[in-house]
């Protein structure tokens, strides 16, 4: 495995990366995102991702890796020049930005959908979370934050190689749960809302809004009905990923 050495800042692959640690649109553009640190790396290799591009600082030994991936070398500074994280950790990738298509049908039992969910923070660990309960699949609906944010990446502590996640429009997800008979519950309230407990999730999708703005009305009117989570009265709602969290772990329960 040859290793390259880069030393200028301004180097053509230092650009790049830079370039996909800020810009949705430019990996968009060029089908690449951006994850850094060793245990990123190791999950991404563990689950098959399509590394392109692997950079290590002067302390840290890249893995080994298929001869087709580039390898690069370059000092602290340099790392801490192009890392997204405020503290990097030794290790950069880049890898081909693969975005599923919609199945047909959906042959699974629990889904989760995020609508406008927009903190990639929060979209990373409810894909953290929804790998830890067996969710068949994630759908981002109505601009939430980009799966291949370095931030979200990061988040999802490696489901990002494992989770099943599309991203559709709210009439693309209305189609194929109707076509997959599989009824859409929504985390919100409304006339018929009803306690978490008291409703069947061993087959459903249920959808999580922002924080801020809670699920969308074009979301809602597809919900066959509403759910909320049992708490303290003092309390009037939970940030979306800790919904997502206690929603995920009843549906697996």
């Amino acid at each position: 495995m040859g290793i390259e050495t880069i030393t200028s800042r301004h180097n053509a692959l230092l650009t790049h990366i830079r370039k996909l640690a800020s810009s949705r649109a430019y990996r968009d553009g060029c089908g690449e995102y951006l994850g850094d640190g060793m245990k990123l790396l190791d999950e991404a290799l563990r689950w098959g991702a399509p590394l392109k591009t692997v950079v290590v600082d002067e302390k840290t030994e890249p893995p080994e890796l298929r001869g087709d991936v580039r390898v690069v070398r370059v000092s602290g500074e340099l790392m801490r020049s192009v890392s997204p994280a405020e503290t990097p950790q030794g290790a950069l990738f880049t890898a081909e930005l693969v975005r599923a298509p919609l199945p047909d049908r959906l042959a699974g039992e629990r889904y989760l959908v995020l609508d406008g969910v927009q903190d990639p923070g929060n979209v990373g660990t409810i894909l953290r979370t929804a790998d830890a309960f067996e969710c068949d699949g994630v759908f981002l609906v109505n601009a939430c934050a980009d799966l291949y944010n370095p931030k979200t990446v990061r988040s999802t502590m490696g489901a990002i190689f494992r989770q099943k996640v599309w991203t559709c429009t709210a009439d693309e997800l209305d189609a194929l749960l109707k076509r997959s008979q599989l009824p859409l519950y929504g985390a919100a309230l409304r006339g018929d809302t009803v306690s978490l407990r008291d409703v069947k999730l061993s087959r459903a999708a249920i959808a999580v809004g922002s924080e801020g703005s809670g699920l969308s009305g074009e979301l809602l009117s597809m919900c066959a009905g509403t759910l909320r989570i049992p708490m303290s009265k003092r309390c009037e709602s939970l940030n979306a990923a800790v919904a997502a969290s206690v929603l995920l772990w009843e549906m697996y329960r």
